[in-house]
């Protein structure tokens, strides 16, 4: 039979290629260089190695707790360092009103064809770098009141990934932007992440100011006020919108209207981060009451939002970040900045845990059912409030009422790092070192155990 001189040239390049793996192979097992040398010494073989330069990190306080937690062997352990929602026998929760916006949408994408368009443009394709607009919408004016559609043009909004991302944003956003970036404080205590997120943003020193009094238990009002007082004309200062993180302590209305004031006289910045809105008290408007007052007061404040907490949504990351300006103007040139921002960090947000929160702020039937899961998921995170003081008042005589004085998912129980390690060793119990317990991992299953392992720390 006559080969073709292609069939020739492939089975000739064929024996080329064998005759050539068969030689490597004899000379690799003849030859004194192996494979596992150049991976212990990779500098000899001319290999750049950067990697060999970097230490261990320390553990996440919060995802290190969480994983610590899963490997703990005990039938009794509890994890009550995450700040994510749990039903009274311990699993995640899905709103209702979450699952019937996500089967609409799902619906909606089933049923598209080429001729027919859906109205909220259910697809995959990217978001712009600012977000849906649609989104953003319904965020400022969940936040700010259905009035903002008064002044919405005045009003500079992106979509960010939760609350974290706006942050971040609006960090960098400041420091771009400032020749000499104003000074930066938050409160002591505040959220973990808070200095962490402002320090990588580019702020070299994060100030603080008093919030809390450990000893009394209580908001230290005072200190806060002479802490304002002090700060410099300029400055951006950091205020938790509801359920302070982590002591769950806020002002009261007459407290908040005694700050916006100051902070007027003082021409300080208000920048809220809101990340419990409805989850704090299960009234999403009472919640933002003091971010309004502010704005009634004439502050062109700025907040940051997360949906989080309060549709459920953790995996999602969904928020915003709104900067009020004084006039149309300014708002499309910060606007314009704030998306220079995300550009080269990002490109643009992810889509569909926005698409869940429009479907549901957008129907009146949805968000009224919202608004109802969203308060009881409030209630039942009371009712442990209350359940934990109780049984921690039991045969002891140490004053607990600061947990019941304090809203929102957190009770900061006052424990000190010695003996949260206690608890952790001693009994599976897992929180943070500053002693903040979060509600939602105590159930009544639970609650008598934690109480009985608090007293046996203390």
């Amino acid at each position: 039979m006559l080969l073709s001189r292609r069939t020739m040239n492939i089975l000739l390049s064929r024996r080329t290629t064998t005759t050539v793996t068969n030689k490597i192979i004899r000379l690799s097992s003849t030859s004194s260089f192996s494979s596992t040398a150049a991976v212990e010494d990779p500098q000899s073989a001319g290999i750049l190695n950067i990697w060999k330069e970097y230490e261990m990190g320390p553990p996440d306080a919060i995802i290190g707790l969480n994983e610590a937690y899963e490997k703990d062997p005990s039938p009794f352990k509890i994890n009550v360092g995450v700040g994510a929602y749990r039903d009274d026998d311990g699993y995640p929760y899905i709103l209702p009103c979450v699952k019937e916006a996500e089967r609409r949408i799902h619906t909606i994408q089933q049923n598209t064809t080429e001729d027919r368009i859906p109205p909220l443009q259910f697809n995959h394709e990217y978001l712009p770098i600012g977000g849906d607009d649609e989104f953003i919408r319904c965020a400022l004016q969940f936040i700010y009141g259905e009035e903002v559609i008064d002044y919405e043009d005045r009003i500079a909004a992106v979509q960010t990934l939760s609350g974290t991302g706006g942050l971040r944003i609006f960090g960098e956003f400041i420091q771009q932007q400032q020749e000499h970036a104003p000074l930066l404080y938050v409160p002591t205590p505040t959220w973990g992440n808070h200095k962490a997120i402002f320090e990588n943003a580019g702020f070299s020193n994060v100030h603080s100011y008093r919030y809390y009094d450990t000893t009394k238990s209580e908001l230290a009002f005072e200190s806060l006020i002479q802490d304002f007082h002090s700060m410099p004309s300029g400055s951006i200062v950091l205020l938790h919108a509801c359920a302070h993180n982590p002591t769950g302590m806020d002002p009261s209305m007459d407290q908040w209207e005694e700050i916006s004031m100051l902070m007027k006289e003082r021409r300080l910045l208000p920048f809220f981060d809101c990340a419990y809105q409805g989850f704090a008290s299960g009234d999403a408007d009472r919640d933002a009451s003091a971010v309004r007052l502010f704005l009634e007061d004439g502050h062109l404040l700025a907040t940051v939002q997360s949906f989080s907490k309060n549709f459920g949504l953790y995996g999602q990351r969904v928020g915003c970040l709104s900067i009020v300006c004084n006039s149309s103007e300014e708002a499309a040139c910060v606007e314009s900045q704030l998306k220079r921002t995300i550009r080269p960090m990002y490109s643009n947000p992810p889509k569909y845990g926005s698409n869940v929160v429009k479907t549901i702020l957008n129907d009146s039937e949805l968000k009224q059912n919202f608004h109802k899961e969203c308060s009881d998921m409030a209630q039942r995170i009371h009712t442990m409030r209350y359940k934990l003081r109780s049984a921690l008042e039991e045969d002891s005589d140490r004053n607990w009422q600061h947990i019941t004085k304090q809203i929102g998912m957190f009770a900061y129980s006052g424990l000190s790092p010695e003996q949260v390690t206690k608890l952790r060793n001693d009994h599976s119990i897992y929180c943070t070192l500053d002693g903040r317990i979060s509600l939602a991992g105590v159930t009544s299953h639970n609650v008598d155990y934690l109480a009985n392992a608090i007293h046996q720390v203390i």
